[in-house]
């Protein structure tokens, strides 16, 4: 067996340095909270749905992301997703309003109770803080929603709430605009002509 040179051990030691270096980056990827899966777009997408803006639409909405006002009773919920072109694209700066009935069924006419509208970020997402809206007669739970990119064509439809039993008895109701619920969140990622 061969001793090791000086310069064998010196060659050895400078690449400890870098080995635990390396291992304190594994380590840090492996504790740090997993990536959000990337939008499940095959490359190409059909835009969302169109649907009926409803009687309640009202313009001037005022700029928030949280609807949720002091004294207001509900069930919150919170609502997060992107806004994607046909081609999978994230559209930045994308203008999403909202509207919706309250807790007990009713809209607000008068004023801009649980009304707003924001804009995604570079990324296309969007995040919105609301209560759950109650029901009212001919209708399951439902929100109303305007999505447009920056300079084209406004997408007007309204996501729905899975497993409602309204949504059978609704006319309006569509699957597709379902969004995917898990402890207290909402996630729906719409689709339009970017």
């Amino acid at each position: 067996m061969r001793e090791a040179s000086r310069r064998d051990f010196l060659l050895a030691a400078a690449g400890l340095p870098v080995l635990a270096a390396s291992s304190r980056v594994m380590e840090a990827a492996a504790q740090a909270p997993p990536l959000r899966p990337t939008p499940s777009c095959p490359g190409s997408a059909s835009p969302t749905e169109r649907q009926t803006e409803g009687p309640y639409f009202k313009p001037d909405s005022p700029l928030r992301a949280s609807l949720l006002e002091p004294g207001m009773t509900g069930t919150k919920i919170v609502v997060t997703g992107m806004v994607l072109s046909t081609t999978c694209q994230p559209v930045a700066r994308a203008l999403l309003d909202v509207w919706h009935a309250d807790d007990r069924g009713a809209y607000d006419t008068s004023g801009f109770r649980l009304r707003g509208h924001q804009f995604t970020d570079d990324q296309g997402r969007y995040r919105l803080e609301t209560i759950v809206p109650g029901i009212y007669v001919g209708r399951t739970r439902h929100f109303h929603v305007k999505v447009q990119a920056p300079g084209k064509r406004v997408l007007t439809t309204q996501l729905y709430f899975p497993g409602e039993a309204g949504n059978a008895r609704d006319g309006l109701y569509e699957r597709s605009l379902e969004m995917r619920l898990a402890k207290g969140e909402g996630t729906f990622d719409f689709v339009v002509e970017a």
